[in-house]
């Protein structure tokens, strides 16, 4: 097809008959005749989902630096700001550039952002590698961060839009399985260079690694296609066409391609047509439009509800107080007399990666907001037992962590190291995965650009838990700020029950239109 997105395929009062008829046919044809999904797409998952694992090895192995690096940066020990502000510059320069990550993702493609971020992954690597004072390798961590803000927000989408509707969920949890396993990478590795590596450079080849799966990942992603929502989106039909054939993997006749297609660029149409109605005949700009989609973001009232629940999943899933385990395990487990404390770690980080596992082929049969319902409880009872842990051990000063009492640390040490692998199964089941999931909750035309600023959310809550996690184990005791944890993930809960509707099965189109209820799709 080689009709622009911006031109209507049909007109007069067929338009939104002809669109039902468009989604059913898409809906029995592209997202429900292939039994699984093609080989092609799983191709297309495993070439993004590599900057998750970027992503994952990233946050794992800052844990393993961080008790490695003695006195090789600014020749001194680093103390608990020193550790803060190195882990927590990531998630700022993530923070910074998620904004602007959707709107080159419009501008240029979602592909090219991915291979964007894939540069940078490289050049943060390196810098970190051959850091010798605190500002350099705070620099390398930004420029990490940076890629990591970008591909976080870019790779989900990818999938998502290319995705058939009943594999969704299992392809996007891809992402977070990928996440999980460089986590598991990462720890290993940090291990594996703590005990048997060098002292004085066996944390520069920890960090110096992530440079190679980006390597790998920007050959991989060359020969990928771009996806077939934004080839249509910026007037490529025909080239959409050919990936939703691939996509499909022969297994649909070429009119319904052509069917899924239209019911792409209609929809497009009837939104353009939707933002000329509310911004004048004159095409006359709103006070929004200098970033384009803001004043459909925030205009409509389906795109702002949206908007606010992606937002809040994203803010929860870092609010909860799950990276500062990922960033500080092996801090933790030093102050808890753990003897090889990234070998303790390990066992953490494969719980995560084999709960994320499950949430695989769980996730599409049980449902997104059911199994967020099901398994946040499962987090507060781990971190308030991690709290009562705690409780019976006495830390002289988290920036020393070497010293703590005896007994009976020994007996508090195991059933804090159970109550965090509950809470850590309960994450990765649920709440780790289920954020990622945001773009099925918006309409084409905002789904950038709000999915964007959900990410950018999430980076917002990550910094802040990075930047004050060892902070405030000093100022309220590890017992508060565990509980802290628990208290925000029991008031989550209740906003989840509230607000947040099934979107398992539904193509992306119809999701959208789930917030159009007047009980927000819940009921």
């Amino acid at each position: 097809m080689s009709s622009s997105a911006e031109e209507p395929l049909i007109g007069g009062d067929s338009s939104r008959a002809l669109r039902d008829e468009d989604h059913d046919v898409e809906e029995n044809t592209i997202t429900k005749a292939p039994s699984s999904p093609s080989l092609f797409i799983w191709l297309l998952t495993l070439s993004a989902g590599i900057s998750g694992l970027l992503f994952g090895y990233d946050t794992g192995v800052i844990s393993s630096t961080l008790v490695s690096l003695g006195t090789s940066l600014s020749g001194r020990a680093l103390t608990s700001l020193d550790k803060s502000i190195i882990t927590s510059s990531t998630s700022l320069f993530a923070l910074l550039i998620s904004p602007f990550s959707s709107v080159i993702a419009d501008k240029l493609g979602r592909k090219r952002v991915i291979l964007v971020a894939d540069v940078l992954f490289v050049l943060g690597a390196a810098l970190q590698a051959v850091s010798s004072t605190v500002a350099a390798m705070v620099a390398g961590r930004s420029i990490v961060g940076m890629a990591v803000g970008a591909a976080s927000f870019v790779v989900p989408l990818y999938i998502a839009e290319l995705a058939p509707a009943e594999h969704r969920g299992r392809l996007v949890t891809m992402n977070v399985i990928f996440i999980t396993l460089g986590q598991v990478v990462a720890y290993v590795v940090g291990w594996g260079f703590g005990e048997y590596g060098h002292e004085d450079t066996a944390w520069r080849w920890m960090v110096g690694l992530g440079a190679l799966p980006a390597i790998i990942q920007g050959v991989m992603m060359a020969a990928m296609p771009e996806t077939p929502r934004w080839l249509v989106l910026v007037g490529r039909g025909q080239e959409a066409r050919g990936v939703v054939e691939r996509v499909a993997g022969g297994q649909v006749a070429g009119r319904d391609v052509d069917a899924t297609v239209k019911a792409i660029e209609i929809e497009i149409r009837e939104e353009q047509g939707a933002r000329r109605r509310r911004t004048g005949d004159n095409h006359q700009k709103s006070k929004w439009a200098a970033v384009e989609g803001l004043d459909e973001l925030f205009g409509v009232r389906r795109n702002r509800r949206a908007l606010a629940i992606a937002c809040l999943l994203q803010g929860l899933q870092q609010l909860c107080g799950f990276n500062s385990l990922m960033y500080f395990s092996a801090t933790i487990f030093t102050m808890l007399g753990f003897p090889i404390p990234t070998l303790t770690s390990l066992v953490v980080a494969v719980t995560n990666f084999a709960f994320t596992l499950a949430a695989l082929f769980l996730i599409d049969r049980i449902g997104r907001r059911r199994i967020l319902l099901w398994s946040i409880p499962f987090m507060v009872v781990g971190l308030l037992l991690a709290a009562y842990g705690f409780s019976f051990i006495t830390l002289s000063s988290t920036s020393s962590p070497d010293e703590v009492t005896p007994a009976p640390a020994q007996g508090a040490a195991v059933v804090i190291l159970i109550s965090i692998m509950v809470y850590v199964a309960g994450y990765a089941i649920g709440l780790g995965n289920v954020p990622w999931m945001q773009s099925e909750l918006f309409s084409l035309n905002v789904r950038s650009v709000g999915s964007g600023i959900a990410t950018a959310t999430n980076w917002g809550a990550n910094f802040i838990i990075g930047l004050t996690f060892l902070l405030l184990m000093d100022a309220l005791t590890p017992s508060w700020t565990f509980a802290l944890y628990a208290a925000i993930c029991a008031g989550g809960y209740g906003l989840v029950w509230g607000f947040y509707p099934e979107t398992a099965g539904l193509s992306l189109e119809d999701a959208a239109m789930l917030l159009e209820d007047d009980h927000w799709g819940v009921r």
